[in-house]
């Protein structure tokens, strides 16, 4: 009896470590980009063969059959590179990016716009004001001004 129970015991621990593979990865369809800001939505679902995107962590390029994440976004320029090649940029201030099963690539973010829609001469000027507030004595002043420093100065770097 102890034979046969070790014998079952056995078998169910070979075969729970057997390699098995995920079936969402064996998929390899397109990436489906949904970019959505709280007052428009630029993608629904639109396939597209890569989507570079500026994180926290660093920039991230992402394509079909990426691992599943979220990642938060930090001021900087968004590139989705279509199924032909051409490329479409944006700035971002913020939001988060979501990957998921199915080639799935969901962006929220907080404001977008063409790099071309900025003035470099402005933003330079609003450099130049947010620097004088975040010397600023009011530690509330100065904090919202190294934030505001945070957005013009990416912005300052993708601004044409």
């Amino acid at each position: 009896m102890f034979r046969q129970a070790l014998r079952q015991v056995s078998r169910q621990a070979t075969s729970a470590t057997r390699r098995t593979y995920a079936t969402e990865a064996a998929s390899s369809g397109a990436l489906k980009l949904s970019l959505a800001l709280p007052h428009q939505t630029l993608y629904t679902e639109n396939e597209v063969e890569q989507v570079n995107v500026p994180s926290i962590n660093g920039d991230l390029g992402i394509l079909a059959n990426h691992i599943p994440i979220v990642e938060q976004l930090r001021p900087g320029l968004l590139e989705i590179i279509s199924k032909g090649g051409q490329t479409e940029q944006y700035f971002v201030s913020g939001g988060i990016a979501a990957v998921q099963p199915g080639n799935k690539l969901t962006i929220s973010a907080i404001e977008a716009f063409k790099p071309e829609q900025f003035d470099l001469e402005a933003v330079k000027s609003l450099i130049a004001d947010a620097q004088k507030r975040a010397a600023s004595s009011d530690e509330v002043v100065a904090a919202e001004a190294n934030i505001e420093l945070e957005v013009l100065e990416a912005l300052q770097g993708v601004a044409k």
